[in-house]
């Protein structure tokens, strides 16, 4: 029971204080980022809508080394790979219009605004709406540029074959290992004369030696496309399905994953349709049987510290979802990508001071 001491100590300390205020040195730091004149702070329903409520930068491009931001959002607006329902084009103007995401990752203590400079700096800019080559020449090409200034990229799509040119970005210098949370392994060969689709990114980046097969691990999967996917054993890739991480518990697959990565440089790609499509229905390949977000969430947090270059969030399709569940969870799943980025980028900064 509370005695009256405390209830008055409480009233002295809290009766009059503002929103903003904290003696919390982490939450103090944040407050003092989300508020100003004591207890106003931006409405989160108004304004134009940004990844995470970032700074609009869609001229850093133009600028030398990105602008000097330290990460980029970048949407990926484009859906010609997709070999079931459309739609994905749409995932990034949706997750931008989630609202209320951050600013504090509340298991990690982690703040990324606070850490970085970060800011939306608006879609990939293409030449075709028609021509699926050219949208990943274009990819490519926009990414070396973020890579070349330093910036730590991390992408909204977008179908899941943007992660293909992505990678050759990323990859061209030093083959990286990957953490890929789907429910398909997306390791086919070429369909109907393409390669570019979404079903084979990781097959072409492994041969296109941008891709470190051995250390890379693919969580969540499932489903009755599996013969597809010979490819991802015979590279020696790490293959959890979606019934293993039910089996093994969230600890044991992120100690799995942390032996197959070791200490190399880093990408995350998620998936949404890794998520079971009871609480993600609006991407255009569901599969029953999948990960919870929680599961999600609880595996991701478990890399902080590694020595992440870039992530994503693909296969967002926001006709098919009535509750915008499925933004939502893009959302949150992108604020914690950026702050795996921050920790890495801090540990990285730490180390050469």
């Amino acid at each position: 029971m509370t005695t009256p001491e405390r209830l008055e100590a409480l009233r002295r300390k809290y009766e009059n204080a503002g929103g903003g205020e904290s003696d919390d040195p982490v939450f103090r730091a944040v407050a003092d980022q989300q508020f100003s004149e004591g207890d106003r702070r931006k409405w989160p329903f108004s304004g134009a809508a940004t990844f995470l409520g970032a700074d609009y930068r869609p001229d850093a491009h133009t600028q030398a080394g990105f602008g000097g931001l330290d990460c980029a959002l970048i949407g990926v607006p484009m859906d010609l790979g997709v070999t079931n329902r459309a739609g994905a084009r749409l995932g990034p103007r949706a997750v931008r219009g989630v609202e209320r995401i951050g600013p504090i990752e509340h298991a990690l203590k982690i703040a990324p605004m606070t850490m970085l400079k970060v800011a939306d700096v608006g879609d990939v800019p293409f030449r075709s709406r028609f021509s699926l080559e050219s949208c990943h020449e274009d990819i490519e090409q926009y990414f070396n540029g973020i890579v070349d200034a330093g910036v730590i990229p991390l992408a909204v799509g977008g179908d899941h074959s943007i992660t293909l040119s992505i990678l050759r970005a990323l990859g061209r210098k030093q083959p990286v290992g990957l953490v890929h949370i789907d429910a398909h392994c997306d390791t086919g060969g070429a369909y109907e004369g393409s390669k570019f689709h979404h079903g084979g990114p990781f097959r072409q980046a492994v041969l296109d030696g941008v891709l470190d097969a051995e250390r890379t691990i693919q969580i969540g999967i499932r489903g009755g496309a599996e013969y597809l996917w010979e490819f991802s054993e015979d590279a020696g890739m790490t293959v959890l399905h979606a019934e293993d991480v039910m089996r093994m518990g969230t600890d044991a697959v992120i100690a799995q994953a942390r032996q197959v990565i070791g200490d190399g440089p880093i990408y995350v790609s998620f998936d949404v349709d890794g998520v079971d499509p009871g609480f993600a229905p609006g991407t255009g390949t569901p599969e029953v049987g999948g990960l919870t977000p929680r599961e999600v969430l609880a595996i991701l947090r478990g890399l902080r510290g590694c020595p992440i270059v870039g992530a994503d969030v693909v296969e967002v399709a926001p006709q098919y979802d009535a509750t915008t569940n499925t933004a939502q969870i893009g959302a949150q799943v992108l604020f914690l990508e950026l702050c795996l980025v921050a920790e890495s980028l801090r540990l990285q900064r730490g180390r050469a001071g």
